[in-house]
C-alpha cells in the first residue's frame, strides 16, 4: 500500500509538471491564438490612445473582441512593413478579425473614423463633411450651427455682427477630430470652437489686435483667413498680411483702402474661381467683398491654421502692396503698381496660352 501511494504521488508530480511544462512550451513556441479572415457581424469602435505601443494596441483589440489574442496582432504588425505606422484614433472594426486583417485595416489612415478640418477650409465644407461622416441628411449640421451658434462656446468678442454670414466662420479650428458612436454635430462643433478659442487665447489675439491697429480680435482672425486663402506657405502669409495692413492704411491712395482680394468675392459666391468678371465683382455690394468695400470684410472667410495666424501677428514689414502668382505655384510680391502691372500682363499671357492662344 505504501509503494502504491508513493507511485501515485510520483505520477501526480510528474503529471503536474508535464502539464505545466506543456503549457509553458505551448505559450512560448506555439502560434498565438488567432481568428481567420476579415471578421463578421458586430462592428465596434476601437480607440487607440496616443503613445500606445503594439502590445497595448493588441490588448485593447483583444478586450474589444476584435482579435483572438494580443500576440496575434503584435506578430502580424511586426510582419507588416507598415505595422509600426498605425496612428492613434478611433477605428470602426469587425469582431473576430485575424491579426493580419486588423493590422491591414489600421495601417490605412482612411479607415480612421475622423474628420479633418484643413487649414483655410470654409465652414460650408466642414458642415458637409460632418453630415457625410455621421450619416446625417444634407444640411443637418449647417442648420444646427445657425440655430445654436450662441450656445457652442464662442468667445464674447465673436459673432455679434448681424451682417455675418456665419458667426462660426473662423472658429472651427483646423485639425483632426476623432469620432465615436457618441459623436453628434453639436459635440463636434463645440470641440472645434473650443480648440479655436483656446488657440486664440494662447496667441493673445485680444491684446495683439490693438498692437496691429485692428479694431477687435475678430479682425485678426479675418486677416488670417484672407492670407490663408490667398497664400501657399508661411513666407507668403507673412507678406500677404503686410499687403493687407498696407492697403488698410489711410495713406493708401493706390487702391484707396480697398484690399481687393479675389478670395472674398469667391467666398460670397461660394466658389473658388481664378477667372471671373472683375467689373461685376467691383460692382457687387456686399460687406464681405473687398473689391467693393474699403478695409476688411465683416468677418472671416475660412478657418485659418496656425501658420496663417502667426504670420498675421508677425507680418513681413517689407512694404509690400501687390502680389500675383504668374505660374500658379510661386507668388511674387511687389511694392509699386507699375511692377504689379508687368506681372499681371505676364499672368494674362500665360492664361491666354493655356486657353489655346
Amino acid at each position: 500500500m505504501a509503494c502504491l501511494i508513493a507511485a501515485v504521488v510520483i505520477l501526480g508530480v510528474v503529471g503536474g509538471g508535464g502539464y505545466y511544462g506543456y503549457s509553458y512550451i505551448k505559450a512560448r513556441f506555439a502560434p498565438a491564438e488567432d481568428f481567420a479572415g476579415e471578421g463578421a457581424g458586430e462592428v465596434v469602435d476601437v480607440e487607440i490612445p496616443k503613445g500606445a505601443g503594439l502590445g497595448q494596441m493588441g490588448r485593447i483589440l483583444k478586450e474589444a473582441g476584435v482579435v483572438a489574442s494580443a500576440q496575434a496582432f503584435v506578430d502580424a504588425a511586426n510582419a507588416n512593413p507598415k505595422g509600426k505606422s498605425i496612428q492613434p484614433g478611433v477605428y470602426p472594426m469587425n469582431k473576430k478579425m485575424s491579426g493580419a486583417a486588423a493590422v491591414a485595416l489600421m495601417i490605412d489612415p482612411t479607415k480612421l473614423n475622423v474628420i479633418t478640418v484643413t487649414e483655410g477650409m470654409r465652414n460650408s465644407k466642414v458642415y458637409e463633411a460632418i453630415d457625410k461622416k455621421l450619416g446625417k441628411p444634407d444640411g443637418t449640421t449647417k442648420e444646427i450651427a445657425q440655430r445654436e451658434a450662441k450656445n457652442l462656446g464662442l468667445p464674447a468678442w465673436a459673432g455679434n455682427n448681424p451682417k455675418l454670414i456665419d458667426p462660426l466662420e473662423g472658429f472651427l479650428f483646423p485639425t483632426r477630430y476623432d469620432l465615436s458612436k457618441d459623436s453628434t454635430p453639436e459635440s463636434l462643433l463645440k470641440q472645434m470652437v473650443k480648440n479655436a478659442s483656446d488657440k486664440y487665447a494662447e496667441l493673445g489675439i485680444e491684446a495683439k489686435a490693438k498692437e496691429l491697429g485692428l479694431e477687435n480680435p475678430l479682425q485678426v482672425v479675418t486677416v488670417a483667413s484672407l492670407v490663408n486663402a490667398e497664400g501657399k506657405n508661411h513666407d507668403d502669409f507673412r507678406k500677404m498680411s503686410e499687403v493687407v495692413y498696407n492697403r488698410m492704411k489711410k495713406t493708401n491712395d493706390v487702391t484707396n483702402q480697398k484690399i481687393e482680394f479675389d478670395s472674398t468675392y469667391n467666398y460670397v459666391k461660394n466658389q473658388s474661381e481664378i477667372n471671373f468678371n472683375l467689373k461685376e465683382a467691383q460692382a457687387f455690394n456686399n460687406p464681405y467683398n473687398t473689391h467693393f468695400i474699403k478695409g476688411l470684410p465683416v468677418g472671416p472667410i475660412g478657418n485659418p491654421g496656425m501658420d496663417a495666424l502667426t504670420a498675421t501677428l508677425n507680418p513681413d514689414h517689407g512694404g509690400w502692396m501687390f502680389f500675383v502668382s504668374v505660374d500658379g505655384n510661386t507668388t511674387t510680391f511687389t511694392k509699386t503698381y507699375d511692377e504689379h502691372l508687368k506681372l499681371v500682363a505676364e499672368f494674362q499671357e500665360r492664361q491666354k496660352q493655356k486657353n489655346g492662344g
